[in-house]
């Protein structure tokens, strides 16, 4: 069960082109939408990784007012956790457990799932907020990061596990976000 005062997220590489390369693009930009917005309505931390922008340019548009008062890490390695502005990002936060969004699922968010449980995090995917250019490597992906105890969620569901109570003041504005 997810604690809303130990968890994160990170969204990874969401921009350019390949944003709406990948299978299903739309439904996964509405999703991140989402779950970003339901984390900021939370007060909880996010971190955003961008894959050599200079070349696959910025997160995509529909993301970027979003997250306007985050300064995006860039990167050229494909786990975000070889680069050390990731790193030192991930220790500044008190979490334990890291969400994670993103393309594309077999490389980018594979590599950093990976790296983030390397270095003792507990990781969660959100099977409905990652993609690839084929459903394929998407599910490849997923089934390898199962293998190796990551958990797989989706927006609705970690949303609601971190609210954990409709009475809390924030039910109404993550109902609205879901429907």
């Amino acid at each position: 069960m997810l604690d809303r005062s130990k968890t994160g997220l990170i969204v990874v590489d969401i921009q350019g082109k390949l944003a709406r390369l990948v299978h299903d693009s739309d439904a996964l930009i509405t999703n991140c939408s989402n779950l970003i917005q339901g984390f900021q309505t939370l007060g909880l931390p996010i971190i955003v990784l961008e894959q050599n922008p200079e070349r696959l340019g910025a997160t995509v548009d529909e993301l970027r007012p979003l997250l306007a008062d985050i300064t995006p890490i860039p990167k050229l390695t494909f786990s975000g956790c070889l680069e050390p502005k990731f790193v030192d990002a991930l220790n500044a936060e008190n979490v334990d457990t890291w969400l994670i969004c993103g393309i594309e699922t077999h490389i980018c968010v594979y590599q950093t799932a990976m790296g983030l449980l390397d270095l003792g995090y507990k990781v969660e995917l959100l099977g409905d907020c990652v993609s690839s250019r084929t459903q394929e490597n998407k599910q490849l992906g997923i089934n390898k990061l199962m293998t190796h105890g990551v958990e797989i969620s989706g927006v609705e569901m970690a949303l609601y596990e971190l609210l954990q109570d409709c009475k809390a003041p924030e039910f109404k504005r993550i109902l609205t976000l879901i429907r």
